[in-house]
């Protein structure tokens, strides 16, 4: 019965596809337009009081000014603070384009106000916008996420812009795939302001690319090489250097400066940082470029170098020592970011994809493992998960054409964080979460195979929901007439944080679906709400004495393992009072404070014995 709902499960999915990509794809054109039209959009972040916004502008002619400015609203009057000239550098594409974009970069900005703005170029063109305020006093931060802006429908997105307008972020964010075509990234990067722009204008916007912004189909950056090889398997970039350090300006030269900015091989830049919105602080991290390339490294199972469709392999036999995920630079960034708890009041982790493979069938096929996932190297995903969980994050991701929640585990299930990898926007290359076998413990009502499950690589997983395409589009809108975005579960994700109860919710929206109206559905499955802690919900061996905190509301903890001297975990707490739990006797340091200026240590606090006791810890006010 199982085989004879695969095969027609299969056969669907193939003629589904086949009719996506009998569409032509045509090389996209930039639009001629008017003087007052050059300016196309921009986007911003603030951090640490530096104002970093990148304004991109349509190609000039060559007698045309090379200067645009920012200009600020001040008591009714618009008065210039920054003049940048416009950066011409060469993509080194086949289509001879140029970046035509500037970086304003604003030092003791006053992140306390709303401020009204407008890019300026020449005296007609103008772009408006608001750099809204820190957040810092509401209770819920929120953030919408996105992924996979295929080409597959270069129309505008008024259905989502509309929604995002009413739900109102507070942060937006772009996990990879802004632009699939490869070659021509400027006239897709054009395209994509025309079409997210009204929404980015006004909202810190989060944009970092992926394996289709820079050139191909997938990406293992293997710390920055070149490849010759189209399919990138081998490692490396296939694009020229100039080609990709072009797009990473273009997507990311807004974002807070970075946290070690040494180039990597081709004299290629690196984007990783960190944001604080409103107290929850997001690390922003690149999970392809320093990943290694699985041809030559890895043994071929499969049909090319990176697929995996025997189903008796041996998932040991890939996990090759000294295959990088993260890269050790990443690793020490999320370590010492995990630490820093000054004006922080919960984590999350910003990547382009989730630290699972999760998708069974992939375009009509079914596929035993995919290493263009998260889930391969299996020892650089658990090292990545092992310092995410320190600090009790979050994780965020996209790319996979398939939207998840699931909670991690790495020597045990559940004893790391929970992700949400978004659906795409543009879902045309549909994949499905369809285990051959149902979980012994269902946690959804709603969907079949939630619970626990070994992925493909037999990482321990535990998945809470999935939204697989529905070939009879019976629970999606039929927005589009072809039933497009319903067949293919295409949508966008939702993320609340709630700083009061310490609570992270995550929705998960259909394109279509109208969010003003009475009930509006998201996908079955959704919301979902977990709690901060259960993103480190490892169970303890043993305990330490609770901590009773007096003068300072709702410190920080850190937990220091002093038999090497290493972080065990450390969080914002809620209240006076916590009792740290701990994975193995011995004797540990723990600090307290409120992530800046203040703390206290202990040093020498014994499992065993004293973990039934209480110190008082007392600050002055």
């Amino acid at each position: 019965m199982i085989r004879k709902f695969i095969l027609i499960h299969i056969a669907f999915s193939i003629i589904l596809s086949a009719k996506i990509f009998s569409q032509e794809i045509i090389i996209p054109e930039i639009p001629e337009v008017a003087k007052e039209d050059q300016i196309c959009f921009a986007m911003y972040t603030v951090q640490n009081n530096i104002m970093k916004m990148s304004a991109q502008l349509y190609p000039l002619n060559d007698d045309d000014d090379r200067f645009v400015r920012l200009e600020i609203n001040k008591d009714g009057k618009w008065i210039e603070i920054a003049r940048e000239r416009i950066n011409e550098n060469s993509y080194n594409s086949v289509d001879e384009a140029r970046a035509w974009n500037a970086l304003f970069r604003i030092e003791n900005w006053d992140s306390k106000k709303d401020v009204d703005y407008r890019v300026a170029y020449g005296e007609t063109a103008y772009f408006y916008g608001k750099i809204r305020k820190d957040p810092i006093d509401k209770e819920s931060i929120v953030v919408a996420a996105f992924t996979g802006n295929s080409n597959k429908d270069r129309t505008l997105r008024p259905d989502i812009i509309e929604n995002i307008k009413a739900q109102d972020p507070d942060l937006l964010f772009f996990s990879g795939d802004q632009s699939y075509d490869h070659k021509y990234h400027l006239a897709a990067w054009l395209l994509f302001g025309r079409q997210f722009g009204e929404i980015i204008k006004d909202r810190p916007t989060i944009a970092i690319p992926d394996d289709h912004d820079v050139g191909q189909g997938n990406l293992w950056g293997e710390g920055g090489i070149h490849t010759d090889n189209p399919a990138g398997d081998d490692g490396g970039y296939y694009m020229p250097a100039e080609y990709v350090k072009e797009v990473e300006r273009a997507q990311t030269a807004n974002l807070p400066d970075p946290f070690d900015p040494t180039p990597v091989e081709q004299g290629i830049g690196v984007y990783y940082t960190s944001l604080n919105i409103g107290g929850i602080d997001f690390a922003i991290i690149e999970d392809r470029k320093f990943k290694s390339g699985p041809a030559g490294l890895v043994p071929k199972q499969g049909p090319r170098p990176d697929h995996i469709n025997d189903p008796n392999y041996d998932p040991k036999t890939v996990d090759i020592p000294g295959a990088q995920l993260l890269g050790e630079r990443q690793l020490k960034f999320l370590n010492d970011w995990g630490q820093q708890w000054d004006g922080v009041e919960m984590k999350a982790v910003l990547s382009q994809t989730v630290f699972a493979n999760a998708a069974h069938i992939h375009y009509g096929s079914r596929l035993i493992a995919d290493m263009d996932s998260n889930g391969w190297p299996q020892t650089g995903r658990n090292k990545a998960l092992e310092e995410i969980r320190k600090s009790y994050s979050f994780m965020i991701g996209g790319d996979q054409h398939l939207a998840t929640v699931i909670h991690h585990g790495v020597e045990n299930w559940d004893d790391a964080g929970f992700s949400f990898c978004v659906p795409s926007i543009v879902n045309y290359y549909p994949r499905e979460w369809r285990p051959l076998t149902a979980s012994l413990e269902p946690i959804s009502k709603e969907l079949e195979h939630t619970g626990k499950y070994y992925d493909g690589f037999h990482n321990k997983i535990t998945m809470y929901a999935y939204a697989n395409p529905d070939e009879n589009n019976t629970l999606y809108p039929k927005w589009r007439d072809d039933g497009f975005w319903g067949k293919l579960a295409a949508g966008y994700g939702i993320i609340r944080f709630n700083k009061t109860n310490r609570t992270i919710t995550m929705e998960c929206w259909p394109r279509g679906v109208d969010v003003t109206k009475t009930d509006p559905k998201q996908f079955p499955g959704w919301p979902i709400t977990i709690k901060q802690q259960d993103n480190y919900s490892r169970e303890a061996v043993t305990w330490l004495p609770e901590i009773l905190v007096k003068g300072m509301e709702d410190p920080v903890i850190w937990v220091f393992n002093e038999s090497n001297n290493e972080l065990v975990y450390s969080l914002r707490i809620k209240g006076n009072s916590f009792k740290p739990k701990v994975f193995e006797d011995g004797r540990y340091t723990i600090k307290v404070g409120d992530g800046d200026a203040k703390e206290k240590v202990l040093s020498g606090i014994e499992t065993g014995k004293n973990s039934e006791k209480r110190i008082k810890i007392k600050f002055k006010k």
